[in-house]
C-alpha cells in the first residue's frame, strides 16, 4: 500500500498567533486517518505550516476544533449543533431520513439495501411521503402534458443542460395548476407523483422536445429518463432506478433545506421544488457532477489519469468527486453505482477513465469517491449527454424534497434563523 503523503504547507500564512499540533494529534482530535486529515488540508478546511528541522507539518488547532464541531453537529449532537453556524444550525426535527455511522436510511429502511434489492423509485418515494413501504410495486399514472415541449425548446438554447430545463419547466407546470395553493396532504402527494413523472420526461426538452410526450407514457420515472435520453440499453431503466433510489433523500442538504424554508412560508409545491432546484444549480451542490465531467474531459483516456491526478495534487488543486464530509470512511451510496457502471460497459472510454482516476486516488491514500462520482460513472456507461448526472441527482432528490415539504407543513412553524451581528457597533444618539 502506498503511504499517503503529507500535504505541502500553505504559504503566506502567519502562524505566530495560532496554536499548532502535530499530524498524529490532529488526526486523533478529528477521529480520522491521516489521509483524511490531508484531504481536509487540500480542501482548505485545515491550515498547516512546516515544523522547523523536520519534514512534518503542524496543524492549526482552531481549524481542527471548528471542523470537529461541524462533524459533531452532523452526527446529531444538538447541544453542539445549536452553537455551530455552519453544518449545524438550525436543528430541525425530521423522520424522513437519517445519516449515521451505519449509513443512510429512509424512514428506518437502509437506502443501499432498497437499491440493491431492486425496490423501485416510486416505492421509495411513497415510503418517504407516507412512512410505509408498499408491499407491491407502485405505478403512477401518466400525467397530462399542459405545456408543449416545442414551445419550451424555442425559448431555450439547444445546449441547455437538463437541470436548466427543469428549472424553467417546473414554474410553468405550476402556473397551469390553479388549485395548487394550500392543498391538503393527499392532494399534494398526487401532485408530487405527477411532478416527478414530469421531471423524468422533460430532461431532454432543449435538444429533443419530441421525446417528452413519449417519455411520459412510460410506466416509471426511470423508464421515462431512458426514453428522454434516447438510450436503448435494456438495462438502462434498472440502472437509472438504482441511482434514483440512492439519491432520493439525504437529510437536510442545501437543496432540501431550501425546499423546507420555502414550504414554511406557505408556498405551493412547485415553488418549493423550484427553490430546491435553484439550490442544486449552485456549483457547491449539484455542480459536483459537472466538475467530475470536466475532469473526465481533461483526462481524456485512461493512460493519462495518473498524470492528471498527480499534477492536480502537486498544484494544490482538488480532484472532484472524492471525500464526503458526512462519510469519513466512504460514501455508502457510491459502490452500488460503480458496480453497475463497471459491470455494464467496462469497455466504454468514460468508464475506463473514471476507473483509472479512482484507482490512482485510492493508491495515493485519498478518501473514497462520492455519490456524484458514481452518478457520472453510471451516465458514462449509458452514454448519456452532458449534464445527465446532475439531472439524475435532482430528479431522484425531488422525492425527498416533496417528503420534507409535507413534513414541514405538518410541523406548521416558519423557519427563520437568527443572525449573529458582527458589524459596526450601534452608536448612541
Amino acid at each position: 500500500m502506498v503511504k499517503a503523503r503529507e500535504p505541502k504547507a500553505q504559504s503566506r500564512f502567519d502562524s505566530r498567533h495560532e496554536e499548532l499540533v502535530p499530524a498524529e494529534e490532529a488526526a486523533a482530535l478529528l477521529g480520522v486517518k491521516r489521509a483524511t486529515l490531508y484531504t481536509y488540508v487540500s480542501r482548505g478546511l485545515v491550515r498547516c505550516v512546516p515544523e522547523p528541522g523536520t519534514k512534518e507539518n503542524r496543524y492549526v488547532r482552531a481549524d481542527l476544533e471548528r471542523l470537529k464541531a461541524r462533524h459533531d453537529a452532523r452526527a446529531g449532537h444538538a447541544a453542539v449543533a445549536a452553537g455551530a453556524l455552519r453544518w449545524g444550525e438550525p436543528v430541525i426535527d425530521s423522520a424522513v431520513s437519517r445519516v449515521g455511522t451505519e449509513g443512510l436510511a429512509y424512514r428506518g429502511h437502509p437506502a443501499v439495501r432498497l437499491a440493491v434489492e431492486g425496490r423501485g423509485f416510486e416505492d421509495v418515494a411513497e415510503l418517504l411521503w407516507t412512512g410505509t413501504l408498499p408491499e407491491q410495486p407502485v405505478r403512477w399514472p401518466s400525467p397530462e402534458l399542459p405545456v408543449q415541449p416545442s414551445a419550451v425548446a424555442e425559448l431555450m438554447p439547444k445546449r441547455s443542460p437538463p437541470l436548466a430545463v427543469l428549472l424553467a419547466v417546473v414554474p410553468l407546470l405550476g402556473a397551469w395548476d390553479e388549485v395548487r395553493f394550500a392543498a391538503p396532504a393527499e392532494q399534494e402527494r398526487l401532485r408530487g407523483r405527477r411532478l416527478l413523472r414530469h421531471l423524468g420526461a422533460w430532461v431532454c426538452a432543449a435538444h429533443a422536445p419530441a421525446r417528452v410526450a413519449r417519455a411520459l407514457k412510460e410506466e416509471t420515472v426511470a423508464a421515462s429518463l431512458a426514453v428522454a435520453w434516447g438510450t436503448a440499453a435494456k438495462r438502462a431503466p434498472e440502472m437509472l432506478d438504482r441511482a434514483l433510489v440512492l439519491c432520493a433523500d439525504h437529510e437536510l442538504n442545501v437543496s432540501t433545506f431550501a425546499a423546507r424554508v420555502t414550504a414554511s412560508a406557505g408556498a405551493d409545491l412547485y415553488a418549493c421544488v423550484s427553490a430546491a432546484l435553484a439550490a442544486v444549480s449552485g456549483p457547491k451542490h449539484g455542480g459536483a457532477s459537472d466538475r467530475i465531467e470536466a475532469l473526465l474531459q481533461e483526462v481524456g483516456r485512461p493512460e493519462r489519469a495518473r498524470t492528471v491526478v498527480h499534477e492536480r495534487l502537486r498544484r494544490g488543486e482538488s480532484v472532484p468527486g472524492f471525500g464526503h464530509p458526512l462519510y469519513p470512511e466512504g460514501d455508502p451510496r457510491t459502490p452500488p453505482l460503480l458496480e453497475a457502471a463497471y459491470a455494464f460497459r467496462p469497455e466504454t472510454v468514460g468508464v475506463r477513465v473514471l476507473r483509472a482516476v479512482e484507482e490512482t486516488m485510492r493508491e495515493a491514500g485519498h478518501p473514497a469517491p462520492t455519490v456524484d462520482f458514481g452518478l457520472v460513472a453510471l451516465a458514462s456507461a449509458l452514454e448519456l449527454p452532458a449534464g445527465a448526472a446532475a439531472a439524475l441527482f435532482a430528479v431522484g432528490r425531488a422525492a425527498g424534497w416533496v417528503a420534507h415539504v409535507l413534513e414541514q407543513r405538518e410541523q406548521g412553524h416558519i423557519l427563520r434563523p437568527r443572525a449573529r451581528y458582527v458589524g459596526a457597533p450601534v452608536t448612541s444618539p
